[in-house]
């Protein structure tokens, strides 16, 4: 620190008759100030910041694992819809190619007209369907654009088709405890918990004495030249010790601090059984509609077989064209459960996954699989 100062000094204060004088003081010194955390108050205050650092790392992490299902379930369900327009657009034309046959066989006088209005209604049913699949498929895609960052209708959205994804082989039935402890939000609930335990100890550190010590050394002259000359040098040590005697708001500061660290403790028991029954649910529905997929598989190949057998025998002639077009709508039927069936299963491991918390560690997606 470096100082100049310019005073006026008279002696008559003193009692003596010498003229007042006026003189110039310069100094400059160095200053050295340290306190003694013996309570560990410095210590706790850094440990709840970084603690709360962690926090604000693993909400992000928590964001992305986020956005990374969001999509995911996104791209799924633009393909499942896509599959069901493409199923139900089949089934429509085949129902209006039975409407055309029972219309020619009314001419003939072989059906009735309530048979082509029978057949006219299930073709506008089915009709009414395609422009609810379009839209939700619109919709769809606007919701994959904003969470790719772009304005929806702008364009640039990949056209996803179930054959694009993959299901997992295998998906565990039982996940351990551990692999669900790196999961985001529970690793910021157990942040924010350490940092209200390091607040309580910054709150008990204050009932404690502090320590401070302070140290100066400098010189001090009337002139410039002589400041850092012989007989200029001045110094000063100081200890300092405190102690609150009577001082209600540290207690109540205290115990304010303790009930933030239960209430802390609490959300961090919350956050993990509501994890833990996130998993249970993943791993049911994994379970439950990996069956419902193998079903609906089974039955899909049978109503192809069936289809096969059905073209064969119109080949031969042994069946009528009416018969093929039914074979055909059972066989698109069972194609539209399929596909619902499989965009659920695919929904099934991303839901895992992120219950689980992958994505965020490596080692946690290496653990599941």
């Amino acid at each position: 620190m470096l100082g100049g100062e310019r005073q006026r000094f008279n002696p008559g204060v003193l009692g003596q008759t010498a003229e007042p004088k006026t003189f110039n003081l310069y100094n400059a010194s160095v200053d050295v100030r340290y306190n003694l955390d013996l309570a560990g108050g410095n210590r706790r205050a850094l440990e709840a910041l970084a603690a709360r650092v962690d926090y604000r790392r693993y909400e992000l992490e928590a964001a992305r694992l986020s956005l990374a299902g969001n999509i995911a379930t996104a791209a799924i369900t633009r393909a499942r819809l896509a599959a069901q327009i493409e199923a139900t657009a089949t089934i429509l034309h085949t129902q209006e190619e039975q409407v055309q046959i029972a219309r020619e066989r009314v001419r003939l006088g072989q059906a009735a007209p309530d048979e082509v209005l029978a057949l006219q209604t299930q073709a506008e049913q089915t009709r009414a369907e395609l422009p609810v699949l379009r839209k939700q498929m619109q919709q769809t895609e606007h919701l994959l654009a904003v969470l790719a960052g772009r304005a929806p209708g702008a364009g640039g959205i990949p056209e996803f088709t179930l054959a694009d994804f993959t299901l997992p082989t295998e998906l565990p039935l039982i996940v351990p405890s551990k692999l669900v402890r790196r999961r985001p939000d529970i690793q910021a609930s157990e942040a924010l918990l350490h940092a209200a335990n390091a607040d309580y100890g910054v709150a008990v550190a204050k009932l404690y004495p502090q320590i401070n010590l302070s140290a100066s050394l400098g010189s001090q002259a009337l002139t410039t030249g002589a400041l850092f000359g012989p007989g200029s040098a001045i110094w000063n040590l100081v200890g300092q010790l405190t102690q609150p005697l009577f001082n209600p708001g540290l207690p109540a500061e205290k115990r304010a601090a303790l009930a933030a660290f239960d209430a802390a403790a609490a959300n961090y028991q919350g956050v993990v059984l509501e994890a833990l029954r996130n998993v249970a649910d993943a791993l049911r529905a994994v379970e439950n509609d990996a069956q419902t997929l193998a079903a609906l598989t089974a039955a899909n190949e049978a109503a192809e077989g069936s289809l096969r057998s059905v073209e064969w025998q119109y080949q031969l002639g042994t069946a009528s064209y009416a018969q093929l077009l039914i074979a055909q709508q059972q066989a698109q039927q069972t194609r539209l459960g399929l596909a619902a069936a499989q965009a659920q299963r695919l929904n099934d491991s991303v839901a895992l996954y992120q219950a689980v918390g992958a994505g965020s560690d490596d080692a946690t997606v290496g653990s599941l699989r």
